[in-house]
């Protein structure tokens, strides 16, 4: 049930997008399957939010915090039971026209890409998805061609199937989509939380240089308070549906005053000083910047070597890497080998029998024998001569 219909004051419609008062959204549960015996879960309780033109805002928050439910009743999937939301001053979804409007302003990256692209469509038809559903007018393939160079995919990329790209490649495309009719909030919903940890740095960097160029607005929903401190310079904390800490990220990360908001910065992982990029164990009182660390050096819109090529490319330079290993392993253990000899030659040359007989040349015939043994019956470049290299 709504509540009583409230009018935003002037000053605060101007440069606010979304304006909520008093949230709330309840689901009924049954654990039988039958409605007589369902109880009702508070999913949000009261919840009050506003979101500016222009900010970089991350809602955080555990498993089950509200996170989700929140997003939906943002995008306007979902209705409250109680409270109001406002859109540039206007009820959310309250008419067809409108609701198309916002539909083109706000576009969605979500978490998992390989489940949000089509498998059975070239990349070029996915990035125009949103210009056809919208029928947004314009040279569609230019379109496409341009916000793949944006995020740092070759026009060749337009002609490929989602399965031939890495999974960083795979969220650009997503990217690519979402920016395709030129949305004025783009919204991550987990955008980098099934991503290889090397490359969530690079699509972190590349959604704060495209929020930046294009002026967009952008919400970022994250578990992962060292992702939202990489990014947003305001942050909300979710618990238990209820908003418990709100403020500039780094006075909240600095001086949190609720003990869930400093749990959930306790279990932020903290590396020693020179590991990936220079993560530091700083303790409680980290700044944002100081828990994610610096990485101004990656560009916005950079595409690392790792990231560019299609899956099937990496896999061969993959391989070529692997063909590497093998042959410089192959190195390694004729080294090793050597080693094994000249280390047997050491010890035998300071050993004696019991009987004070010096048996160096009986210890170095063996290990020869040894060598001679191991390198004829394993060939070079297999698992097991990998693994006594490494050892």
């Amino acid at each position: 049930m709504m509540t009583e219909s409230w009018e935003p004051s002037a000053s605060s419609q101007a440069g606010v997008l979304w304006e909520a008062r008093g949230l709330t959204r309840r689901f009924r549960v049954s654990r039988t399957g039958r409605s007589a015996t369902a109880s009702t879960r508070t999913a949000l309780s009261d919840v009050d939010l506003t979101v500016r033109e222009g900010e970089a805002l991350g809602i955080v928050g555990e498993s089950g915090a509200g996170k989700s439910t929140l997003l939906r009743l943002l995008l306007a999937l979902d209705r409250p039971d109680a409270g109001e939301l406002r859109y540039r001053g206007a009820p959310l979804g309250s008419d067809r026209r409108g609701l198309r409007a916002f539909r083109r302003d706000v576009q969605v990256v979500f978490q998992d890409p390989r489940g949000s692209l089509n498998p059975r469509m070239p990349v070029s038809e996915i990035v125009a998805e949103p210009l056809r559903s919208l029928r947004i007018p314009g040279d569609r393939a230019e379109r496409v061609r341009e916000v793949l160079a944006e995020v740092g995919l070759g026009p060749d990329a337009a002609d490929r199937y989602p399965h031939e790209f890495s999974g960083g490649q795979r969220q650009r495309i997503a990217i690519a989509r979402a920016l395709a009719p030129r949305p004025r909030v783009l919204v991550g919903d987990e955008p980098v939380s099934a991503l290889d940890v090397s490359v969530r740095a690079q699509i972190l960097d590349l959604l704060a240089g495209l929020a930046a160029e294009h002026a967009m607005t952008l919400v970022l929903v994250s578990h992962d308070l060292a992702v939202v401190g990489r990014l947003c310079p305001r942050v909300l904390v979710l618990h238990q549906g209820r908003v418990v800490e709100s403020g500039p990220t780094e006075r909240v990360y600095s001086a949190p005053e609720q003990d869930y908001t400093r749990r959930l910065l306790a279990a932020i992982p903290r590396l020693p000083a020179g590991v990936l990029g220079g993560l530091t164990d700083t303790g409680q009182g980290a700044t944002a910047s100081e828990i994610t660390g610096d990485r101004s050096s990656d560009g916005a819109g950079s595409t690392p070597a790792e990231d560019t090529g299609s899956a099937s490319s990496a896999e061969g330079t993959e391989a070529e890497g692997t063909e590497g290993e093998g042959t410089e392993a192959e190195g390694t253990e004729a080294e090793g080998t050597a080693s094994e000899g000249t280390a047997s030659e050491g010890t035998a040359a300071g050993s004696t029998s019991a009987d004070g007989t010096d048996t160096a040349g009986t210890a170095r015939a063996a290990a020869e024998h040894q060598a001679r043994s191991r390198t004829d019956t394993i060939a070079p470049g297999t698992p097991a001569d990998e693994e006594r290299s490494t050892t």
